[in-house]
């Protein structure tokens, strides 16, 4: 009974956040960016199911390329480890180059290690979660956390994180 009960205010706030995004006239865009094709399809219907407007993307040069043109979005999904670019080099442009700015960046990664996590604080990053020990619904619940004021490198972070 106890692990329903924060399940159970998780959906209250996203129902609240849902009319607010109504009431606004749009939804909240998000670019999920990752290189595994059945991760983005799954976050991707994930995201659209839970009432965002989602673009998704193969890689970080691809949403380098898609930033540089001057899309913006609410949050962005990253992940870490990916050919070509990786998810801290594309942190690091979108810092230096000021692409994006209200972005909130959420690390979506399986490398677990306290450095990973500074080292995406430090770049910009808002959150950080660990794929392996994380399930797509509580994806989005720390998505809408993230978009409701959340920076969280804490509690809900720190059970995923390795020593």
């Amino acid at each position: 009974m106890s692990e329903a009960m924060p399940k159970l205010v998780v959906i209250k706030n996203k129902t609240r956040y849902n009319q607010r995004m109504e009431s606004q006239g749009h939804k909240k865009k998000i670019l999920v960016i990752d290189d595994d094709k059945f991760l983005l399809s799954m976050y991707s219907f994930k995201f659209k199911e839970s009432g965002f407007e989602v673009t998704s993307v193969l890689g970080g040069a691809e949403a380098l390329s898609k930033l540089r043109e001057g899309e913006l979005f609410d949050i962005i999904l990253l992940d870490l480890m990916m050919p070509v670019m990786n998810g801290f080099e594309l942190l690091d442009v979108l810092k230096k180059e000021n692409l994006s700015p209200e972005s909130k960046v959420i690390v979506f990664s399986n490398l677990g290690q306290p450095a990973d996590i500074e080292k995406s604080r430090t770049l910009g990053a808002n959150s950080y979660i660990i794929k392996a020990s994380t399930t797509p619904t509580e994806v989005v619940e720390k998505a809408y956390a993230v978009l409701d004021g959340a920076t969280s490198f804490d509690k809900i972070d720190q059970k995923n994180v390795q020593p």
